[in-house]
């Protein structure tokens, strides 16, 4: 693709002494200018797949280009080109907030006084300034991670990696932290994420790759990929006393269903008519003898997906 900006073919990593793959053949492109998720289960090989990207882990076999420079034929050039964001905190624990930025900007080649400018900037726009000469370790786990973000960025990298970005982070400050990405990919910013927070995939990106067990599942947009599910409405139905029979007599009864699966104390029904599904549930239910504990209803999301993909649970 023309606007390409990563592409791999057969990207595959074993790491010594095991016996599977982590990754497994993985053909990926990603396009300039997008928010691209790598959604999957932990164990998944996001972890491993965003670390070959960024030349941390050498894959087995296969290539990888970021920007069109081959990541393992030449790592320093290619690292020129990407941002970093990883699940640890790796700010300088001995410098502060200021000088990690600056000297972040010095080690990249930038000049002394572009660093100086660059770095007070960015935490004027991260909403960091009155922290400029405060050590890290007055910092919130946000606004570390907003801090990592903009030293990130400060060398205005072609791609920015960020590996579960908001892992940890109260809901507060994953919420921040989303309309901080949104705003650096409105301003023209590429960005690979991996996450296993579904509604971070859905909220944020453009297009999503579902992993599972080292392979992609599924590549498509949020929308694209639940209306896969090929149903617009999820009822979730428990019972009092033994289900036992509750999935079968729905599937019978409840015009639309598509699909129908157990879950803890009840079932979990796929209807692909939504209009007036609660009173038809419960009516069904009724004719069956079954009194019904609980039932909610939702829109398919991209757990339900993952579920249909490979039958169980993306937090699983």
């Amino acid at each position: 693709m023309a606007d390409g900006i990563i592409h791999t073919e057969g990207l595959t990593k074993v790491y010594p002494g095991a016996d599977f793959k982590a990754v497994d053949g993985l053909d990926l492109r990603v396009r300039r200018g997008e928010i691209f998720g790598l959604l999957g289960p932990n164990g998944a090989g996001k972890t491993t797949t965003a670390g070959m990207l960024t030349t941390r882990v050498i894959p087995t076999s296969g290539t990888a280009l970021v920007g069109g420079i081959d990541v393992v034929a030449h790592p320093a050039l290619a690292k020129q080109l990407i941002g970093v964001v990883s699940q640890q905190n790796t700010l300088d624990r001995q410098l502060t907030c200021w000088e990690n930025l600056y000297f972040h900007g010095r080690l990249f080649g930038i000049g002394a006084k572009e660093s100086r400018r660059a770095a007070t900037d960015l935490l004027e726009q991260f909403q960091l300034g009155k922290w400029a000469d405060k050590s890290v370790y007055a910092l919130s786990g946000g606004m570390a991670q907003r801090l990592m973000v903009a030293r990130s960025i400060l060398h205005r990298p072609a791609v920015l990696f960020m590996d579960e970005p908001t892992a940890g982070l109260d809901p507060q400050s994953r919420l921040a932290l989303w309309e901080l990405l949104g705003e650096l990919n409105r301003a023209g910013q590429t960005i690979l994420l991996t996450t296993h927070y579904m509604e971070e995939a859905d909220q944020l990106c453009h297009r999503v790759a579902i992993m599972d067990r080292g392979r992609m599942l599924a590549l498509d947009t949020p929308a694209a990929l639940k209306a896969t599910v090929g149903a617009d409405t999820i009822v979730t139905v428990r019972t009092v006393g033994e289900p036992a029979g509750l999935a079968a007599h729905f599937e019978r009864e409840v015009e639309g269903t598509t699909r129908v699966r157990p879950v803890d104390g009840g079932v979990e029904l796929h209807i692909a008519r939504a209009d007036g599904v609660v009173p038809r549930v419960v009516a069904a239910a009724e004719r069956g003898g079954f009194h019904l504990a609980d039932l909610s209803v939702s829109e398919p999301t991209l757990e339900t997906v993952f579920i249909n993909l490979t039958g169980k649970e993306l937090r699983d």
